[in-house]
């Protein structure tokens, strides 16, 4: 609103004077004056609003490399994403992960809503408040999946003051926490070559929480936890058994001791 008002106060100024009577800066100013009246009158928004994919492809357009391996990368050099992961060299920027393979991502059912008795929905953020002489300061956190579903995943926890920064941050760390797991055909009852479950059995274990896979034939599907589902859909598994014993409703340990598992996978 500004900036029109300053337009049209400018408008009215040149429209007094005659055009043999401007000099050079002003014609200048007329010019830009009328540019912006017809960008004005046509209706063409000076910005546009971007969804979430097109605002990262746009910073991944611009990014600048600040680490050895982000200019390696970006210099072509590192071309595959396995270089990196097998040489245990760690990543510093996001964009590394963005630049070398297509990633989905994905956020984790960890709080609840407020209900009656307690009977709340599940919902992606958990808040939480912190007491203090002004009063409750809430703060809001969240935990995302990131995945190919080629065998590579990752997960990131990200807390803020507010939602949508701290689902940012845990993209971003999900992204930088980033991880290869081997996949197979290894169940007694099927014999294909594709790699649709996992090679062995394998057990992960975080707080009194236990997760076991089991590998499972082709046609089986996911017979694990909704927010487990999540995780082995976006690191490529796609048939898998599962035993799980502790205190399950933890999702954060019902997370990470599946993450676990999956690094078991690894195992020669």
């Amino acid at each position: 609103m500004k900036e029109e008002k300053q337009i049209k106060n400018k408008e009215d100024e040149f429209a007094e004077k005659p055009e043999d009577v401007l000099d050079e800066k002003d014609l200048k100013e007329l010019e830009e004056v009328k540019k912006e009246t017809e960008k004005r009158v046509n209706g063409k928004p000076e910005h546009k609003r971007l969804t979430r994919e097109e605002a990262e492809k746009e910073a991944l357009a611009g990014w600048e490399p600040k680490t050895k391996l982000g200019h390696e990368v970006d210099d072509g050099k590192v071309k595959n994403i396995d270089e990196i992961l097998d040489s245990n060299r760690k990543i510093l920027e996001p964009e590394i992960v963005d630049r070398l393979i297509a990633v989905k991502s994905d956020l984790l059912f960890i709080g609840q809503s407020k209900g009656k008795f307690g009977g709340g929905k599940r919902r992606i953020w958990r808040q939480t408040q912190r007491k203090t002489k002004e009063g409750n300061v809430p703060t809001f956190s969240t935990l995302a999946v990131i995945g190919d579903g080629a065998g590579h995943i990752g997960v990131g926890e990200g807390k803020s003051k507010e939602t949508l920064p701290a689902r940012d941050k845990a993209i971003r760390k999900a992204k930088l926490n980033i991880m290869k797991i081997t996949r197979a055909c290894a169940a007694f009852d099927c014999a294909c070559s594709e790699l649709h479950s996992i090679p062995f059995k394998v057990t992960g274990k975080q707080g009194s929480v236990s997760v076991t896979l089991i590998p499972a034939p082709q046609g089986t599907g996911l017979v694990v936890g909704d927010e487990l589902k999540k995780i082995l859909k976006l690191a490529g598994i796609k048939d898998v058994y599962s035993r799980t014993s502790g205190k399950k409703r933890t999702t954060f340990n019902m997370i990470k001791a599946c993450i676990k598992a999956l690094e078991e996978t690894n195992r020669k």
